[in-house]
């Protein structure tokens, strides 16, 4: 085996005693447990800083090879996030009608879902995640990447628990195809679209459907 190229330092993570362990995993539990998919936003403002912060936590995911195959673009401008609502609406909605199963539809009707997507323009931000097949040097060749769609998958959740934390709402979306995100953004040939997220407050008045998340039995087997 090669020998590291990466200088190798000690590591010294924080570690609690016993009942403080199980006490730390209670509250987090708790707290993602409290988290819900949210369609209804404010307007109200966020900071660039908040978001440079959100993305740089979603950054410190662990990849394949540590190639970190991953791009947060921030949309902001109005714009484009009416671009992206109008791109995304028409998708949707040949979805709706006539490219989802019925199975499809069936399920997704106790969410009361549709094609239309207004929280695309009114959350401040959009964020779309894209994932790197590979990565282009400085001379035009190419290098790649490995376990792409894992790593890109554990860093957006990553970026889903740092924008609870945040005090901040979010729901995944996922127009498929994706492709119009590329060419409205100008992503090189090397990125794909993988996960859209618009990040705001939640609306004055928000309901979110009554579900019950899979008992620990059901999503569990221990040997």
């Amino acid at each position: 085996m090669a020998a590291p190229s990466y200088p190798f330092v000690p590591y010294h993570p924080t570690t609690y005693a016993a009942e403080e362990t199980l006490r730390r995993a209670q509250e987090y539990y708790a707290f993602m447990d409290d988290r819900r998919t949210v369609r209804d936003f404010s307007d109200a403002p966020v900071t660039r800083e908040v978001i440079e912060q959100l993305i740089l936590t979603a950054s410190t995911a662990p990849s394949g090879a540590h190639k970190q195959p991953w791009t947060f673009c921030a949309v902001s401008d109005p714009v484009l996030k009416r671009q992206i609502r109008e791109a995304a609406e028409k998708e949707e909605r040949d979805s709706y009608s006539g490219r989802m199963s019925p199975e499809w539809l069936e399920d997704l009707a106790p969410l009361g879902t549709d094609w239309q997507k207004p929280f695309l323009e009114t959350a401040p931000w959009l964020l779309i995640v894209f994932k790197k097949a590979y990565d282009v040097k400085a001379d035009g060749t190419k290098r790649n990447n490995y376990y792409v769609s894992e790593s890109v998958g554990i860093a957006s959740g990553f970026l889903i628990s740092a924008i609870h934390h945040a005090g901040l709402v979010t729901l995944t979306h996922t127009p498929s195809p994706m492709n119009f995100l590329s060419k409205l953004l100008n992503r090189p040939a090397n990125e794909r679209p993988f996960l859209l997220l618009p990040v705001g407050y939640p609306a004055a008045e928000v309901q979110v459907p009554d579900l019950q998340r899979k008992p620990l039995e059901e999503v569990a087997v221990w040997y």
